[in-house]
């Protein structure tokens, strides 16, 4: 029997028998994986032997996502979709991958589980168990480009997965717990940037079933009419689905599927062919089912299905009790997996006549494994964009202004193929990259007026003041094999900590996963930092997102802070070759001086940190003094500052200057890739010499890197420490004791003999300090020798 497309609204009979048995066979699979480690066919009685010493997983929510993947292979099969589906209810992971298992793809990723009775059984086995799988949807889930560990970010991964991917089809399954999340909220606003030319489809299905851990849900306690307002409010045309009795399920589900399916394919016909420019309402499905749906009813008098004791392992004593055991196997068997498996455990003809065939099954679509479809970004020379740099600290440019020249030209190379988009909060031109304008504008569906600028339906900058749903779109796009920039403002990126957790997490987890080709890593430019956030005061100023990076696995992040205009170009060059990391790359938007040539960036940049020869006094015909080191735009500019004071207070003192670009660099080799041998570290900053080291964040992280260098008994770190307010630049650096005179005092405290013979010069920089003080309350502004300070000057 072949089942095809049948007009919506009527399925026919031998669809729904086909229907019901593959959803029987996945909900069978689901269930043994979380009891059965033997006699996964039931060929003799269940007995406490077969079943798992710790009994782990989620059930409540599979027979939903059972029917879900049931009724997309259908539509698949009779539509010839290239389609994936983005999972929500993540721990949902025994029915994804018994949908992976019964449409082969599982065995072709895996062939040791093959599609037969050894094959289930070792499907079963290694599900939840040492040495096996996770009990949610993870990178090891064939067709999965969503991490289930944490709610909210399902529909967001689907709009950036379906960007300038015009063929293809996104389901996404929300859960009605994961709806209640903020994330998942601000989400559904991304039908206003979705294009129906150049951009794919998404379809949400919101699954309610009624019951997070142990409370109900808000959206399935909400009257139908008021739902129904939310959705059509959010934009969406919802199609309802609703019942306990799994045939009328399956006709109500056939017919919303292809009414869905014609939707969408009338919107973008008309959007393709006709020129329709108005903003479409795209079908939502909204399916509301039984938790823990055709599970036990009952356990030990109290009610189970369709409550809250559904939502993980319903019978949690079937090793010890035989009444669990007996009611175990009798849930089991009502599933009759005898005509769902053949006698060597085989799928049946009619589980597997609506499963799509190659690459059009879930589990085998190239686009949820994005790497197989990557191409390499476009970047133009950067001699086309670098400054001109003479002599250090002669000219000032803004870095992030530079960029943006840059990036403006990915966007015209990208133009035709469609592979790379920035993102951002609200934020692309108070960032100074508003030259992307030139190539593209900001995608936009909505309602647009005379006064609005640089809006268009195809446009390619994103911004949307959710940077949860900033995240969550580039994540979905990079995943799905293409390219992106995440610009933010520092303070706010902590946002998304949770989100670049699970990313992180993911790319670790891929590395060891022969079949996940690499993808292209997610690149933050964050901007707007603490440093220059004066006028904004204390609730802008938090440098401590790299912090929370660098505590992540080591394979898998960088930090860079590049000082100036073409070391950031040469940090972007590279970040956007890059594959498989999150690179985290913090550069002011103000101008800044311009220290090194684009020949010197990139061998500096190389290096990761190396000595500026001209900045200090150090010949190196001897070991230095001291070593003033920097990282970060305003702490080398500070440092630099500090050694021409000790040039000129202290002629004799051997300075050396480091400047630090990498931040991975100060970590020991065998802790991070990037990290330096003790060697060549303690050739850098010297093994006893004192170490004044300026950095743009807490300083505490500095020492973390570096404590097990000979020389961290002598390492006194300056940073940002919680003092802020809005005041003027300088202020901020003074507050926070890292400016240029409190560097000079400490200089001056650390290096032997000098507080004695330097007392003189130590005093005269507390001076200017209280001088300071003075100034900016009077005029408001920086002393004048600050303001216009130059080097050598």
């Amino acid at each position: 029997m072949t089942v095809t497309a049948s007009t919506p609204g009527e399925p026919t009979e031998a669809e729904l028998s086909a229907l019901d048995a593959r959803w029987r066979a996945a909900n069978y699979l689901a269930a043994g994986q979380i009891y059965l480690m033997a006699n996964p066919l039931l060929r003799e009685p269940l007995r406490p032997e077969h079943i798992k010493p710790r009994l782990l997983g989620h059930w409540g929510t599979s027979p939903g996502l059972n029917l879900v993947y049931t009724h997309l292979n259908r539509v698949i099969s009779g539509r010839d979709l290239d389609a994936i589906c983005v999972w929500g209810p993540g721990h949902g992971g025994p029915a994804v991958l018994a949908g992976s298992w019964l449409d082969g793809s599982y065995t072709d990723t895996y062939p040791s589980v093959t599609r037969d009775a050894a094959g289930m059984a070792g499907l079963f086995r290694q599900f939840s168990f040492p040495g096996g799988v996770p009990s949610h949807v993870a990178p090891e889930t064939p067709g999965s480009i969503h991490e289930g560990g944490e709610l909210g970010y399902a529909l967001s991964h689907a709009y950036g997965a379906a960007f300038d991917n015009p063929a293809l089809l996104v389901a996404c399954v929300i859960g009605d717990g994961e709806a209640e999340t903020g994330p998942l909220a601000a989400s559904w606003h991304s039908d206003k940037f979705l294009d129906p030319v150049h951009d794919g489809a998404v379809l949400p299905i919101l699954h309610l079933n009624g019951y997070k851990i142990a409370n109900p849900t808000v959206l399935s306690r909400l009257p139908e009419a008021e739902l129904d307002a939310l959705l059509r409010g959010f934009g969406h045309d919802p199609l309802y689905v609703t019942g306990h009795d799994p045939l009328a399920v399956h006709r109500a589900m056939a017919t919303a599927m292809d009414t869905a399916m014609d939707k969408i394919a009338a919107i973008q016909r008309a959007a393709r062919q006709d020129g329709a420019t108005e903003r479409p309402a795209w079908p939502l499905i909204v399916l509301r089912t039984p938790k823990g749906w055709t599970g036990p009813a009952e356990v030990d008098g109290v009610p189970v299905e369709g409550t809250w004791r559904a939502h993980q392992v319903p019978l949690d004593q079937v090793r010890t009790d035989p009444a669990h055991l007996a009611q175990l196997e009798a849930w089991l068997r009502s599933y009759r997996p005898e005509e769902l498996f053949d006698e060597h455990g085989r799928p049946t003809a009619q589980v597997l006549d609506c499963v799509p065939d190659g690459t059009r099954r879930l589990g085998a679509n190239p686009h949820a494994n994005g790497g197989l479809l990557l191409r390499d970004l476009p970047l133009p020379a950067l001699e086309h964009y670098a400054v001109p740099v003479d002599k250090p600290g002669t000219t000032l440019h803004e870095p992030t202004r530079v960029l943006g020249d840059l990036l403006e030209q990915v966007m015209v190379d990208t133009a035709e193929r469609r592979d790379f988009r920035l993102v951002g909060p609200d934020e692309t031109a108070s960032n100074r990259l508003q030259a992307v304008y030139g190539a593209t504008g900001k995608a936009w569906q909505a309602q647009t007026l005379p006064t609005d600028e640089n809006l268009a339906h195809d446009g390619r900058v994103l911004e949307i003041l959710s940077e949860h749903t900033c995240q969550g779109w580039l994540e979905g796009y990079l995943l799905t094999g293409r390219h992106g920039l995440f610009s933010c403002y520092e303070a706010f990126v902590h946002i998304v900590d949770s989100m670049v957790n699970q990313h992180i997490k993911w790319l670790r987890t891929t590395r060891t996963i022969g079949w996940r080709a690499p993808i292209a890593s997610l690149n933050y430019l964050l901007t707007s930092h603490v440093w220059r956030q004066d006028h904004n005061g204390f609730s802008h100023q938090d440098p401590g997102f790299v912090d929370h990076v660098l505590s992540k696995s080591p394979e898998a992040v960088r930090v860079y802070f590049p000082p100036d205009a073409n070391t950031l170009l040469a940090t972007a060059d590279h970040v956007l070759r890059s594959r498989d990391y999150v690179n985290v790359v913090v550069a002011g938007k103000q101008p800044c001086f311009d220290w090194l040539s684009l020949e010197e960036a990139r061998a500096h940049c190389a290096r990761g940190a190396g000595i500026w020869e001209w900045a200090g006094t150090d010949d190196g015909t001897r070991e230095p003094d001291v070593v003033l080191a920097c990282a970060g735009d305003v702490p080398t500019q500070e440092v630099i500052a500090a050694a021409e004071l000790l040039r000129r207070h202290l002629p004799d003192l051997r300075v050396r200057v480091v400047n630090v670009v990498d931040l991975a660099r100060l970590m020991p080799a065998e802790e991070h890739p990037h990290g330096m041998p003790d060697t060549e570290f303690d050739a850098l900053f010297t093994q006893d010499k004192p170490v004044i080291f300026a950095y743009h964040g807490y300083p505490w992280l500095i020492h973390r890197l570096a404590y097990r260098r000979t020389v961290h008994p002598h390492l006194h770190v300056r940073g940002y420490k919680e003092s802020g307010t809005t005041t003027t630049p300088f202020d901020m650096v003074v507050r926070n004791d890292l400016d240029r005179y409190r560097l000079v005092m400490d200089v001056i405290d650390r290096v032997p003999g000098l507080a004695v013979r330097a007392a003189a010069v130590r005093q005269a920089m507390a001076d200017q300090r209280s001088r300071h003080h003075d100034w900016i309350r009077e005029h408001g502004t920086d002393l004048p020798e600050i303001a216009d300070w130059r080097p050598g000057s």
